[in-house]
């Protein structure tokens, strides 16, 4: 998927983003699976609230990490996070 920069991003409504404070690690719980998430991918999915368009996650990304290929990788992850219906 090529998100356009108009999308604004939200969770699906059956999914809840979860932090695992023994694991230290966040999670996706949907209904009947939990998928443990890496790195950033926590901090990038809160930013997905329905409000911020993807310009503006890139942007708040971009300030939070500089120099990380953020306009390139954000984009590409939330297509992948789409196309498996964990986010609309």
């Amino acid at each position: 998927m090529t998100a356009p920069a108009a999308w604004r991003p939200a969770l699906a409504p059956a999914v809840r983003l979860r932090h695992d404070r023994v694991r230290e690690v966040d999670l996706l719980v949907l209904p009947e699976r939990v998928v443990v998430l890496r790195g950033t991918a926590g901090t990038v999915l809160r930013l997905c609230d329905g409000d911020r368009d993807l310009d503006t996650i890139v942007a708040e990304l971009s300030e939070r990490f500089p120099g990380a290929p953020v306009a390139t990788d954000v984009p590409a992850f939330l297509g992948r996070m789409h196309e498996e219906g964990w986010i609309r």
